[in-house]
């Protein structure tokens, strides 16, 4: 019974182990972007509210401003800026300081 345990081991030391093939193609998968949210108050006027958007997000135009300040008004919320997520943040906490309420960061 030894003899034939002992050739079994040795036999599974001897034989080849194979490998599974790794793929050569990588998948890349983008960063999520993430939304920032300006809510609808009862205490921030449309010029307040305009006047943040363009001074803290960059490329706002004063026209779209005034569309998203109608947007959050008449809706109650607008996405006013879309991107990475350290930038959402720094323009979330930037909006937020200048007295606007905002909605929590969202990934989209």
């Amino acid at each position: 019974m030894s003899i034939v345990l002992s050739a079994a081991v040795q036999a599974m030391a001897t034989a080849p182990t194979v490998t599974p093939q790794k793929s050569s193609q990588v998948t890349r998968k983008p960063y999520p972007n993430y939304k920032v949210i300006v809510l609808n108050d009862d205490f921030n006027t449309f010029q307040h509210v305009h006047d943040c958007l363009v001074k803290y997000i960059p490329n706002m135009t004063s026209d779209r401003a005034w569309e998203l300040t109608e947007q959050i008004h008449y809706e109650g919320q607008a996405i006013v800026w879309v991107g990475p997520q350290e930038q959402a943040e720094f323009y979330h906490q930037q909006l937020s300081r200048a007295g606007l309420t905002m909605a929590p960061i969202e990934a989209t």
